[in-house]
């Protein structure tokens, strides 16, 4: 029989959905694979159906699992591509949607500022990747990013051309080095760019930037990365389906 935690304080099924997710963060089963049934994790777990079923459906609730008619439940692949979107409209002036590319300055590895350590919930100073990114439209760069890795999940990134794997980091991150981004928060504010952001987005300083500030993951809610994207405001779009 496998253990849950001894953590009394929470429910069996609470238990069991933390026993489950960790197992996903682990590897145990992948994006796109199926997970036991509720009758052979019953019989695992030595807990009833309903306690299973309720832990199971607490993962499908959050994103983290999902049903499939007649199949079974699988472990969600998220779909993060098309999140800028969202946000800034990149598109020909006839209005046809575009893929920024994406072009890789610098990828260093660095003690973590303060603010990333708060943020990746590591200790003052420990060890993370910094990498600084900008995204361009037609060869002019349109986001500039600096995202934050923990090094101890991440080393094999300072081993590879990262500029050569793809414009797309997260599915990088789970071939190179086995972490895969279960979901992501994202908080969005404005500021006038500073000396350093403005170079990279080729505005002049104090022009107005628009802040995406996204904390991405695992499938055991630890973090993964911090990153902060910086983009043009006149990029910027904001819509929201308010019922």
């Amino acid at each position: 029989m496998n253990a849950l935690s001894s953590d009394a304080r929470l429910s069996l099924y609470q238990r069991l959905r933390d026993r489950l997710a960790q197992q996903i963060a682990n590897n145990q089963w992948r994006p796109g694979d199926a997970i036991p049934t509720e009758a052979a994790l019953s019989t695992e777990y030595q807990l009833s159906t309903g306690t299973v079923r309720k832990a199971v459906d607490a993962l499908v609730n959050e994103g983290i699992l999902e049903r499939k008619q007649g199949r079974g439940t699988f472990v969600r692949r998220p779909q993060f591509q098309s999140s800028l979107f969202r946000f800034f409209r990149f598109q020909t002036a006839a209005g046809e949607r575009q893929v920024p590319e994406s072009r890789i300055l610098s990828i260093e590895p660095v003690l973590a500022p303060t603010a990333v350590a708060q943020a990746l919930e590591l200790p003052a100073d420990a060890p993370v990747i910094r990498i600084v990114r900008v995204r361009l439209l037609d060869a002019q760069p349109i986001l500039a990013e600096q995202i934050w890795l923990p090094r101890a999940r991440f080393r094999a990134l300072l081993d590879i051309n990262l500029g050569q794997e793809g414009p797309l980091l997260y599915p990088i991150y789970e071939k190179v080095c086995g972490q895969v981004v279960a979901y992501a928060e994202e908080t969005l504010t404005a500021e006038s760019v500073d000396e350093v952001h403005a170079r990279l987005l080729q505005v002049p300083v104090n022009s107005p930037v628009v802040v995406i500030e996204r904390l991405a993951r695992d499938y055991a809610g630890a973090p993964l990365e911090w990153r902060r994207s910086r983009g043009h405001a006149e990029l910027f779009r904001y819509s929201a389906d308010v019922r």
